[in-house]
């Protein structure tokens, strides 16, 4: 077992084991750090250091405000900064813990930003308990489409509107079906997260080439908690035939850091079992998914924080590689940066639904809250909290947290 000198919280979702890359500010310009236990090591300042002796061209890579550049050197080359900084954690007598009041930050002293720059994002369908119970709202004789268990279902997201953990999200307005057929335009009255992970496309493929599926899980760096706010009542008028757009495009977001793929492979298992078997280019791959627990809580403005949902990722049905095979069967190119996010993971049981749309069925049944609170949808001023962690035995590897408070509409 490795023993750290630094003082590491045995709950912490940032053990030794785990070391997740993520951009944050103090009084110096925004650059990249990796978390750990209740601190933030300086990686600008470790290189400075010499720290990183095997790769003297990577200076510039830990100086720029997204991790883009970093992550483009390379899985090889992000295992080997977390190397050296696990076995500096581990040595009395390290550069690290010399330098350690020069290279450590508290986390709670520093500002966290977008960890990368996202070229392109796409949201996924990917947990069949979510599929079926939002299916069986709309259509309780057929709650699956017939597409949908020989393909990944996607849309195509919004980039540009990709926020990081504390940037809080305006209520939108936008139009609303009404009765008498004639939408009205005001704000949403059915406000709603969605709790996903979002996959962090680690190197570029080929316009023109599919990825093969045993092969996909090579392109991804990492992962991220991912929230991906939904208008309902918007979404209902609008997305007949093409799918979501307003209702979705004006904010996601991401935690601020990115646990590595390689942190996260003690806890794979495997997926579950699909039927009717999928076509080839969907069934040659590593059939696995992530043990990982997940929970969104809702704190009201003038409230305490209210535990909503807890779920796993475990049972999601379409996993990475074959997200990452479908999306490029046609050609379609991936680049660094790129975000690719699950969908609404939710459990079988009303408790593990990881949106309300499921958890009050579509608002006809509120839930119950802590003070007498009630919400059938997201009211002004609550804040979603998303949390995740892996844990096997002593080592627990997690994302942190994932915040952003509702604030109340501009019209």
């Amino acid at each position: 077992m490795l023993k750290p000198w630094l003082p590491i919280p045995v709950d912490s979702d940032f053990s030794i084991h785990n070391l997740p890359f993520g951009i944050f500010s103090d009084e110096r310009p925004a650059r990249a750090g990796l978390a750990v236990g209740n601190w933030v090591l300086d990686l600008a300042a470790a290189y400075a250091l010499n720290m990183f002796p095997h790769h003297p061209e990577a200076g510039s890579a830990f100086r720029k405000p997204v991790l883009n550049e970093l992550i483009g050197l390379g899985r090889g080359f992000s295992e080997y900064v977390r190397k050296i900084i696990r076995d500096a954690l581990c040595d009395r007598d390290s550069v690290l813990r010399q330098f350690s009041d020069h290279l450590l930050v508290p986390q709670d002293k520093v500002q966290m930003h977008m960890p990368i720059k996202v070229g392109n994002y796409t949201d996924f369908y990917s947990s069949e308990e979510h599929a079926f119970s939002v299916g069986q709202l709309f259509r309780p004789e057929n709650p699956l489409f017939p597409n949908w268990k020989h393909l990944p279902v996607a849309y195509h997201g919004r980039a540009s509107s990709v926020v990081v953990s504390g940037t809080p999200v305006t209520r939108p307005c936008g139009q609303i079906g009404q009765k008498s057929g004639i939408p009205a335009f005001k704000p949403t009255h059915a406000l709603d997260y969605e709790l996903e992970l979002a996959f962090v496309i680690g190197k570029d493929s080929t316009l023109g080439q599919p990825v093969p599926v045993a092969e996909a899980e090579d392109y991804i760096f990492g992962l991220l908690l991912f929230n991906d706010w939904s208008a309902r009542d918007i979404q209902r008028w609008e997305y007949q035939p093409l799918g979501p757009f307003t209702s979705k495009n004006f904010a996601s977001g991401v935690s601020p850091w990115v646990v590595t793929w390689e942190a996260l492979q003690r806890f794979r298992v495997p997926a579950p079992d699909q039927q009717p078997a999928p076509l080839p280019y969907l069934a040659d791959g590593a059939h696995q998914n992530f043990d990982l627990s997940l929970s969104v809580s809702i704190r009201p403005g003038s409230g305490e924080e209210f535990v909503v949902g807890q779920t796993n990722a475990r049972n999601i049905y379409w996993t990475a590689a074959q997200q990452i095979a479908h999306h490029t069967v046609t050609g379609c190119n991936l680049q660094t940066g790129d975000l690719l996010a699950t969908g609404t993971i939710s459990g079988s049981d009303i408790s593990q639904k990881g949106c309300l749309l499921e958890a009050t069925r579509n608002g006809t049944e509120p839930l119950k809250m802590g003070g007498g609170e009630e919400r059938r949808f997201l009211e002004d001023h609550d804040e979603v909290i998303m949390r995740g962690f892996g844990q096997r035995g002593r080592i627990r590897v997690g994302f942190g947290e994932l915040r952003g408070k509702v604030l109340p509409a501009l019209h």
